[in-house]
């Protein structure tokens, strides 16, 4: 297999997360929340994959009629950003104006973040809270915490986008990578056994999900109090 044909082949990987996302669209349509995320768990370990690939088979120079990077945005745009909002208001969870609140904070927000070219710093960490309201707004299922809270976290997580906070890549941030690829897996299994369960309060994935969002959620700004802020 040629060069070429393998990286075609990552791009066409990086492409299913667009069907995924319409599998996951559907299913929220339909109010099967947990058939939802599912789907979106899928999408999210193809994103987990697909860059580590690009890399190995530089997509860049063996593939460049297909923008790699143009193709993962707006796939990540879906499942992180449009599916998850439209979940949280259409769910019922947040009622009301803050339902309303909540999509067009995350939806206005995100789209502004994810055109931002000071995404990324140089240890190839996100700059600001990368957008990823899946995991949030998965979470937020699982535990169904006072809709007010959920309103502060939405209000904090937005306006956190726009700070200069670190927030760890779980592949290419080198740092403690040791411990957060692991913490990655680890949400990813938790994510899909309490979506696998219909998110049953009774389920130690619960507990799963909150220690391993913990970390992924403060890890980067750990590391810039550690070891300063072009650590």
């Amino acid at each position: 297999m040629t060069a070429s044909t393998k990286a075609l082949l990552v791009h066409l990987l990086t492409a299913t997360g667009a069907v995924f996302a319409m599998l996951a669209m559907l299913a929220a349509v339909a109010g099967e929340w947990s058939l939802m995320f599912l789907w979106l768990v899928v999408a999210f370990a193809v994103d987990g994959v697909d860059g580590p690939l690009a890399r190995r088979y530089d997509v860049k120079r063996n593939a460049p009629e297909f923008d790699g990077v143009l193709l993962d945005l707006i796939i990540d745009y879906l499942t992180y950003v449009f599916i998850p909002a439209y979940a949280l208001f259409a769910s019922g969870l947040m009622p009301g104006w803050t339902g309303w609140f909540a999509i067009f904070v995350i939806t206005f927000a995100s789209a502004l973040y994810f055109a931002d070219t000071r995404m990324k710093t140089k240890d190839y960490s996100f700059s600001g809270f990368p957008g990823c309201w899946n995991m949030l707004v998965l979470v937020l299922f699982a535990l169904s915490p006072n809709f007010w809270v959920m309103t502060a976290l939405v209000t904090a997580l937005a306006i956190a986008m726009f700070l200069p906070v670190k927030f760890v890549h779980p592949v290419r941030t080198a740092r403690w990578r040791a411990v957060t690829l692991p913490m990655a897996l680890g949400w990813v299994a938790f994510a899909g056994w309490a979506a696998w369960v219909d998110f049953d309060s009774a389920s130690w994935a619960h507990w799963g999900l909150v220690v391993t969002s913990i970390y992924l959620l403060g890890a980067g700004a750990v590391q810039q109090l550690v070891y300063g802020p072009e650590g």
